[in-house]
């Protein structure tokens, strides 16, 4: 994947593909305040809670790969109980 620095003044804006804008809205000291205008059906995230939302599914994938396993299990289990009782 490519990486592109550009230079902008305040006021000033970037576009990514028709519907993505990206305006600098201020400047200051210690940082640089964006404004970004998206289709809402385009999530836009800080990149610190864009790694935490993603921690978060990864986790919640591992729960659910342990459920799945416990319950099946618990159904072959079953499954020889029920065979026994015939």
């Amino acid at each position: 994947m490519g990486f592109l620095v550009l230079s902008r003044k305040e006021g000033e804006s970037i576009r990514i593909g028709d519907s993505i804008q990206i305006v600098v809205t201020e400047i200051g000291p210690n940082r640089v305040k964006l404004g970004i205008k998206s289709p809402r059906s385009i999530p836009v995230y800080r990149e610190e809670l864009y790694q935490k939302i993603q921690e978060e599914n990864r986790k919640a994938a591992q729960i659910t790969n342990v459920v799945l396993d416990e319950a099946g299990h618990f159904l072959r289990k079953w499954e020889i109980l029920k065979n026994m009782e015939k």
